[in-house]
């Protein structure tokens, strides 16, 4: 009898499966274990932790056989995923290979994958635009698709909920066509991107060079403090998976969060073949 584990069903009963731990699965275990459901995440790559699992974060170009360019062997034999930026000798170990996993493309596709804890949200550009209703209203105004149910002002209180948390920099430039958020200072722009941004204000008035809003801890707040993670270092080195947390990861931020309510179940390792309703 003492080997009877009595806690069995208890263990394995959620309030909620999230399925993959990308961008969108951090942020919704975020958001159920925070409001106290006991949630399961599903991820069918390896596990992946914030820093101790960024293998080559703070090693030196000449400690790369190819110096970090990825040899023409491989892009011959991985033609999709070498086209992303971000498929570099230091970062190869985050993307999934078109050998191992191909796909049917009834039309050309480049689909870039990454089977881990965290995803691609470890490998995204990191650009984070809001949405204006000249998107919104697009299927309506110009007489394609399905109308969108929803406005700007509908999302735009949830967009400042997420940039508060996420930590976006940039810069309030009073754009109709891309809605100013909540922004930590910008990074500035170059002296020749200054030039070209003058020029083209002065030459072409309605036309407009903005430093992009991107997820990266400019200057954080408290609450990235409270996440555990620190300023950008401005290294260019993001692909590796950056042990400051100066940019926006499932690793560097949700799944923590998640992790410290209590309520979070992380498996790996896990293949969700379907869905019963």
């Amino acid at each position: 009898m003492a080997n009877l584990n009595i806690d069995s069903a208890k263990q394995r009963t959620f309030d909620a499966i999230v399925v993959g731990s990308g961008i969108s699965g951090g942020w919704a275990a975020k958001e159920l274990t925070e409001k106290g459901l006991k949630t399961l995440v599903l991820e069918r790559g390896r596990d992946v932790k914030h820093n101790r699992d960024y293998p080559t974060t703070n090693k030196m170009p000449y400690e790369f056989e190819h110096r970090g360019q990825v040899p023409l062997e491989i892009r011959e034999k991985e033609p999709v995923v070498s086209r992303c930026y971000a498929f570099r000798e230091d970062a190869m170990h985050f993307f999934v290979r078109d050998s191992e996993h191909p796909y049917v493309q009834e039309k050309p596709f480049d689909w870039i994958r990454g089977y881990q804890v965290g995803g691609k949200s470890l490998l995204w550009a990191r650009q984070t635009q809001r949405w204006s209703d000249l998107d919104f209203e697009g299927p309506a105004r110009d007489g394609f698709a399905v109308d969108w149910p929803i406005r700007y002002k509908d999302l735009a209180p949830w967009y400042s909920y997420v940039e508060k948390f996420a930590g976006i920099s940039g810069n309030s430039d009073g754009l109709a066509e891309l809605p100013d958020g909540e922004f930590l200072p910008p990074y500035p722009l170059n002296s020749v991107e200054d030039y070209f941004r003058r020029q083209l204000k002065t030459h072409y008035g309605n036309r407009h060079v903005i430093s992009a809003r991107c997820a990266h801890l400019s200057k954080p707040s408290q609450i990235h403090f409270d996440q555990g993670r620190a300023q950008c270092q401005n290294r260019t080195l993001c692909q590796r998976g950056c042990p400051f947390g100066g940019y926006f990861s499932s690793n560097a931020s949700t799944l923590p969060w998640a992790e410290r309510t209590g309520n979070l179940t992380l498996r790996p390792f896990s293949v969700v073949e379907s869905v019963i309703y």
